[in-house]
């Protein structure tokens, strides 16, 4: 996890640090160089704008493993829930696996590469060898061209070696020349002038400064071709540093460019190449001050080729061991521990060839799984609490290790809100209170928009004037549900409620009669059960229950009696069954057997005349 937080914070820094000073450090080729000009002297120059707690003007990011959040300049990011980052998985997860012919003969290049550029297997030859193999890995998609970069960048170092031994040999002839004019110039000095012709007059003022004037002519040319030697060998030698510094600059602003990208195979191969090329031992990379301290608070080392080098090692066995743990959770399905260690391998290594290789019907299971938990994560947020409570009973049977606790809390917490703000809003309809009613129903919806019974009840409330109207709604809703038991208890709000509706009250009026009928039948039972008959009672129970089938007080009655006329209830209903199934004689048996139990029973007495009557029916 620990490479995790060093990759992403570095990636975060290097994408848009690195990638603007590399050119930079670079002198544009041709010209006179000066000093000031010189790669090695503009990091020192440079004044980054971080101070020891930031990074490009803002908080140092920090990332949380536990909550799996990026924080940066007061923000937080979940690395699993962000809208690119779920567009590239999916499209990942939807993406055929790579193990066709020509992936594999693709990673058989690079694992041949990385062989021969291997410590234990170097030699010139092998050097030479990884790099003709370069452009042949190069010719394959999932490449990129990315190997043809890095060909071209160590040929470009080789063609920067070979400008500097270019440069050696031309100050060597320049050494040589300068010793040269050196001694002509020396010779020159020492020798003496010519004598003055002999009928020149002894006394002639001008005769010393013609001497004096040839000697500087016999010297000039020698020194002007010398100082003209120094400066062509000073130009050689700062193109040489130049030219070596340049060449370094760009071989790693290349092995950054990998990182970024995440191409831990080329970031392994292009390092050991760097390696070999630059054998002296110097391989801190020519950054600036924030990305120095960025390198030093994400890994706690400076920035240096071989700091890269391991984060991509270490990266690469991050990916495996991910990928391993996914294949494992899957096979148990534990699908969210899965989905999330896919995430975080993909994340750290899109382009690894164990990524890739992942067969599309395992992924496919992760992604049916990333689709539900987008959707149970919209839906919550627009508080559609039925959607959200179906998706998490689909979540639960598609992965063991889903933890509905929060969700479902989050749901029957906002649901119960709901309903009493609902329940507050019908008081307040009832009795007038129209700001309360308003207040009550605002909240509901707030709560909880898609509730199925926010429609009801504001259809209900705010199409009724006045507490007779609802209580028309009432019987209405009750005479739908079959509630003649409520609507008997209430009678009196109804009885008021119907005086002016002829229609309601006659439908009213038959619900009364018919309730005072079982209501009757309620009270002859019960007092035929006090006499210790309670198959006599029993009878007079499931007789109106037929009638009266959703009656709660009547069945009620009906259950309780028929487990003190257990044996008896069990003849006749076994003697009905058998009947039913044309069992004519085994029937009539189980019917003699109720009449035997109980002599007077009707039940009993009815149905041996109808098998009877089946049995030898009438002339």
């Amino acid at each position: 996890m620990k490479s995790i937080t060093s990759i992403l914070i570095i990636w975060l820094g290097l994408i848009n640090v690195v990638s603007a000073q590399v050119p930079d450090a670079a002198p544009a080729s041709g010209g006179a160089v000066t000093p000031a000009q010189s790669p090695v002297s503009a990091p020192a120059n440079a004044k980054s704008p971080a101070s020891d707690n930031s990074f490009l003007g803002k908080d140092v990011p920090v990332f949380n493993p536990g909550t799996e959040l990026l924080a940066w300049d007061g923000k937080h990011w979940n690395i699993n829930n962000q809208r690119i980052f779920q567009s590239r998985f999916e499209k990942y997860l939807n993406a055929p696996e790579e193990t066709a012919e020509e992936d594999l003969q693709y990673q058989q290049l690079l694992h041949d590469i990385l062989k021969k550029l291997a410590p234990e297997n170097y030699t010139p030859k092998n050097l030479i060898d990884a790099w003709r193999l370069l452009p042949q890995a190069s010719n394959y998609t999932i490449d990129s061209h990315l190997c043809d970069a890095l060909a071209d960048a160590v040929y470009s170092v080789w063609s920067a070696k070979r400008a500097q031994d270019r440069l050696i040999q031309a100050n060597e002839e320049l050494e040589r020349q300068r010793s040269i004019h050196e001694w002509n110039a020396r010779m020159a000095n020492e020798q003496e002038p010519l004598s003055a012709p002999s009928n020149q007059a002894a006394g002639q003022k001008n005769q010393p400064q013609a001497g004096n004037n040839s000697k500087d002519l016999r010297i000039a040319p020698h020194l002007q071709r010398l100082a003209e030697v120094n400066i062509l060998i000073k130009a050689n030698t700062l193109k040489r540093e130049v030219s070596e510094v340049q060449a370094r600059i760009e071989f790693q602003a290349l092995i950054v460019q990998f990182f970024i990208q995440r191409r831990f195979q080329h970031v392994i191969m292009a390092t050991r190449f760097y390696r070999y090329l630059f054998s002296d031992g110097d391989t801190s990379l020519k950054v600036g001050k924030d990305v120095q301290e960025l390198f030093a608070k994400g890994t706690g080392m400076p920035p240096t080729v071989g700091v890269i080098d391991s984060l991509a090692n270490e990266a690469i066995r991050d990916v495996k061991e991910g990928v391993d743990a996914f294949r494992f959770l899957l096979s148990k399905d534990e699908l969210e521990s899965a989905t999330k260690r896919l995430a975080e391998a993909f994340i750290v290594g899109e382009y690894m060839p164990e990524i890739r290789k992942l067969p599309r019907d395992m992924k496919r299971q992760s992604l049916d799984f990333t689709q539900k938990s987008n959707r149970l994560i919209s839906a919550l947020d627009v508080r559609d609490f039925t959607l959200a409570e179906n998706l998490v009973k689909e979540m639960e049977a598609m992965a063991k290790d889903f933890d509905s606790a929060q969700p479902r809390a989050a749901i029957e917490t906002t649901r119960t809100i709901s309903m009493m703000h609902l329940a507050k809003a019908k008081n307040a309809a009832v009795s007038g209170d129209r700001v309360t009613l308003e207040n009550e129903l605002r909240e509901a919806t707030t709560l909880w928009p898609r509730n199925p019974a926010l429609a009801e009840v504001s259809k209900l409330i705010f199409s009724q004037a006045d507490v007779q109207q609802q209580a028309i709604a009432d019987l209405e809703r009750l005479l739908s549900q079959h509630n003649y038991r409520q609507i008997f208890d209430d009678k009196l709000r109804f009885i008021a409620a119907t005086a002016i509706y002829p229609e309601r009250r006659e439908q009213l009026k038959k619900v009364l009669e018919d309730m005072q009928l079982v209501e009757a039948t309620i009270a002859r039972c019960t007092e035929i059960a006090k006499r210790g008959d309670y198959a006599g009672a029993w009878e007079g129970a499931e007789r109106m229950s037929k009638q009266f089938p959703d009656d709660s007080k009547l069945n009620e009655l009906r259950a309780n009696l028929t487990t003190e006329a257990a044996e008896f209830v069990r003849s006749i209903r076994t003697a009905q069954q058998l009947e039913q199934k044309e069992q004519i004689g085994s029937g009539l048996a189980w019917y003699l057997k109720a009449q035997k139990l109980y002599p007077p029973s009707e039940f009993a007495q009815e149905g041996i005349q109808r098998l009877v009557q089946k049995i030898i029916p009438a002339s």
